[in-house]
């Protein structure tokens, strides 16, 4: 017999075995216990904190013959339901992956199914797993029986993207929502999982695997199996720099190290250690996951005070981030944060990730040496115009936004919209020559005067408002968007209001173009007319004719 992968020998057997989810479980069974089951659940949830398997436990505790509320389950060889619905072969428990099968066709077969009453069992069950793969024709083939399915018949719905789950497909589902499991009660099911298989590995091994799989059960049961395998090879102990390499992760007092001689502006010295890092196998995506973690924990420091006893968190690492702290402020942790999240966008593109992390860490000493230069500059400003003063000077009025530090800096922060305060005065132009516009309306009519054609195509066809305030624009937009349309955009408001904006781009899919809204309009339109009277007798005089648009005069 074949040893199973661990994630798989230890899959739960019942709804107790579930880590995490006490909450769900209880609710569930006390359902079953009552009569009182829906027709459809919904289980979403990250991967790996046990959806599919939840589905599986609802099908044999609504199928099992044994006293389920009670507890009382069946064993493997008793004559029962259970051992076939764990094993995916039962006639009457249908399991269908619509990450593969996502078409009308498909749904439309699985409804045939439906008006057939269970072989054995007591319900006919179809588990449908990552559900929001399904196309839009075939969630409008579910909605009906879903709703009203035969009385025999339970769907059960599991999905990571619920967002892309239609309204009218939630409302007819109870809802379950799977949480992250949290590192301790991670750690603790796999010491137990160990200390069963015979492996051996230390406490912050485990720790480091619990952290890493970011709160998935299967993810963090994966990694403890590649981790035994390699220590029944060794013969040894695995320990947490073990892991680390297995995952190609920086020590993370290596990285602080890394960040204290940034922050320093030591860049030999950081590149170094960068270097260093990367001899000894750093993933590229890691680390800068690993950079946002560290920036996370300084802003903590910085917003929350001395940061108390956390699992995630080893007590050097506390000293070293309740040193390090004092050097950095939290507008060096926003503009650090968002050149991180531009440095991973990057990776995508670049061919070298190496040079890409090289050029990230001089960026990052550069700033700093920036702020450092600005600091000394503003001081140098104040000592000259007290002796001005007390000169008896004439002292002429300086802008320090232009400052060639300041020009350096506000271009990066403009650029990469890496800005995280909206509306920044740059020049101090003719407040008559300034134009104020409060509306994404205006803006577009605007662009219209100034004939910006490019601009207002995009603005109309190719861009979806979600908010419009004073300084700050949030959109989404379509393929079809001019790659530079938010420099051209931002560089034009600048001109227009002597103000900078601040251009910001969300995944709110729900979100339409004006070309899109009018379109619509335009169909309601032609729907109602096509209602009337006079439309009537146009299709009976002329039954070739489309009505394709309405013009009012």
């Amino acid at each position: 017999m074949m040893n199973k992968i661990l994630a798989l020998k230890y899959r739960p057997q019942g709804f107790k075995d579930l880590i995490g989810q006490e909450v769900m479980a209880q609710t569930i069974t006390n359902a079953i216990k009552l009569g009182k089951t829906p027709n459809a659940y919904l289980l979403t949830g990250i991967r790996g904190v046990g959806k599919t398997t939840t589905a599986r436990l609802i099908a044999k505790a609504l199928n099992c013959t044994k006293n389920f509320s009670k507890g009382e389950m069946c064993s493997s060889d008793e004559n029962c339901h259970c051992k076939d619905i764990v094993n995916s072969n039962h006639m009457d428990v249908l399991e269908m992956d619509a990450a593969s099968k996502t078409g009308i066709d498909d749904v439309r077969e699985l409804i045939e199914n439906s008006k057939y009453s269970p072989t054995s069992a007591k319900f006919k069950i179809f588990i449908i797993d990552e559900v929001h793969m399904l196309s839009k024709q075939a969630f409008n083939g579910l909605l009906k029986t879903l709703e009203e399915p035969p009385p025999s018949l339970k769907f059960i719905l599991a999905t990571t993207e619920v967002r892309k789950i239609p309204v009218t497909i939630l409302s007819r589902c109870q809802r379950f929502d799977l949480k992250r499991v949290s590192v301790e009660e991670l750690c603790k099911h796999l010491k137990n999982i160990s200390i069963k298989e015979k492996g051996s590995i230390t406490d912050d091994a485990i720790k480091l695997i619990a952290r890493t799989s970011e709160g998935s059960v299967r993810d963090s049961i994966s990694l403890l199996d590649r981790a035994l395998i390699s220590q029944s090879i060794k013969n040894n102990t695995i320990e947490e720099q073990d892991v680390r390499n297995m995952l190609g992760l920086a020590d993370r007092s290596k990285v602080l190290s890394l960040f204290k001689e940034i922050l320093e502006g030591k860049e030999k010295d950081a590149l170094t250690t960068l270097q260093g890092l990367l001899d000894d196998g750093l993933d590229a995506k890691n680390f800068l996951n690993d950079i946002l973690e560290v920036l996370y924990l300084f802003s903590r420091r910085i917003n929350l005070g001395t940061i108390e006893k956390d699992m995630t968190i080893s007590e050097s690492e506390t000293l070293m981030i309740e040193k390090f702290s004092k050097n950095i402020d939290m507008q060096d942790i926003g503009l650090f944060w968002q050149l991180t999240i531009k440095t991973i966008d990057d990776l995508r593109i670049v061919g070298n990730e190496n040079l890409a992390l090289e050029m990230y860490v001089m960026q990052l000493c550069h700033l700093k040496n920036l702020e450092e230069k600005d600091e000394t500059d503003i001081q140098n400003e104040n000592i000259s115009a007290s002796k001005e003063k007390l000169s008896g000077k004439k002292i002429e009025n300086k802008n320090l936004e232009n400052d060639l530090p300041n020009q350096v800096k506000n271009q990066l922060k403009s650029t990469n919209q890496i800005k995280t305060s909206p509306i920044t005065k740059i020049d101090n132009r003719n407040e008559k020559s300034k134009i104020k516009i409060s509306s994404f309306k205006e803006l577009i009519d605007l662009a219209n005067r100034e004939k910006e054609i490019e601009l207002k195509y995009d603005l109309e066809r190719n861009v979806k408002l979600v908010s419009f305030n004073k300084g700050k624009i949030d959109i989404s937009f379509n393929e079809k968007l001019n790659k530079n349309f938010i420099k051209n955009l931002t560089d034009k408001l600048l001109s227009w209001t002597g103000e900078r904006w601040i251009i910001s781009l969300s995944k709110n899919s729900e979100a339409k173009s004006i070309h899109e809204k009018n379109l619509e309009i335009m169909d309601n339109k032609i729907d109602e007319f096509k209602k009337s009277k006079t439309a009537k007798d146009i299709e009976i005089n002329f039954p070739d004719a489309k009505l394709i648009e309405i013009k009012e005069e």
